[in-house]
């Protein structure tokens, strides 16, 4: 039977870290690929007999590049620290694995888990992302900071798996805020090429949000699939949005304003207690 090894990026997720290499402990490698997490994800994997690999980010094509020359088995299987394998997706890729009339690379598809339920629309299910199981040389991922596409080295086509991994995507919505503001920095490199206003980033806004809620079905999904359409709306105006910034560059303020900065920084600082005291006098 060939051999799998599993890839896991992760950075500081201990909390989810531990339950996403559980699910695996089936495989026959088990790779975390971190970037110095501070929060102990690399001892919590090691501690579980993971092999941590620490790689400096420098965009997620990059990063996943080399959890594969990482990995030393036939077959992959790719896992993010937010996801978890079922018994029943681990028992059809170990099926796979095992059939030499198999396809080379194969989609898995991802139940997400948000705002205390099971999300049935939205996008989200079934949700696919880049092939997840793969032999190894049969693809890799190209150099986009985030959501990175991939290159297929195969004649074969895309097979999909019948059983679905569960996705965990955000632990409150801190986490959603969070995601959005990294994920519009990282996607205003992709755009900040193309010609740019901020009515163009008002209006990609609105779209992502009106395909998520209207045409995907969101408004099913109750008060989640509102919140998940407007987490879209919010990741794809701010990464118009700064891109726009991003091109504006030193033109992005006005004289005045650049000379209102200026003399900020150069007045005398004053204790918030003593300014707190002038304004209340001075009403």
């Amino acid at each position: 039977m060939s051999q799998i090894s599993v890839y896991i990026i992760a950075y500081n997720e201990a909390e989810k870290v531990r339950a996403t290499i559980e699910s695996v402990l089936w495989a026959d490698e088990i790779i975390v690929v971190d970037s110095w997490s501070t929060d102990g994800t690399a001892d919590i994997a090691q501690a579980l007999g993971a092999k941590v690999v620490q790689v400096k980010f420098n965009g997620f094509g990059n990063l996943r590049n080399h959890a594969l020359a990482a990995c030393s088995h036939e077959w992959i299987f790719s896992l993010d620290a937010d996801e978890r394998c079922t018994a029943q997706a681990a028992q059809e890729i170990r099926a796979i694995c095992a059939d030499s009339a198999s396809l080379d690379v194969y989609r898995v598809p991802r139940r997400n888990y948000f705002m205390g339920r099971w999300i049935r629309y939205s996008g989200w299910y079934p949700n696919y992302r880049q092939p997840q199981l793969f032999r190894k040389g049969s693809m890799r991922y190209d150099q986009k900071p985030v959501h990175e596409g991939f290159e297929i080295f195969t004649s074969k086509p895309i097979g999909h798996l019948k059983n679905a991994i569960w996705q965990f995507p955000f632990k409150h919505l801190g986490e959603v805020m969070h995601k959005a503001n990294r994920y519009s920095t990282l996607g205003a490199e992709k755009v900040v090429h193309k010609k740019i206003s901020m009515g163009t980033a008002l209006a990609h806004g609105l779209w992502a949000f009106i395909k998520h809620y209207i045409f995907k079905r969101g408004v099913l999904d109750g008060w989640a699939g509102f919140v998940i359409a407007f987490a879209y709306f919010e990741q794809t105006f701010y990464r118009y949005a700064k891109a726009y910034e991003m091109q504006q560059g030193a033109n992005w303020m006005s004289p005045e304003g650049e000379e209102i900065a200026r003399t900020a920084a150069t007045e005398p600082k004053v204790p918030i207690e003593a300014q707190a005291a002038h304004d209340l006098h001075s009403k």
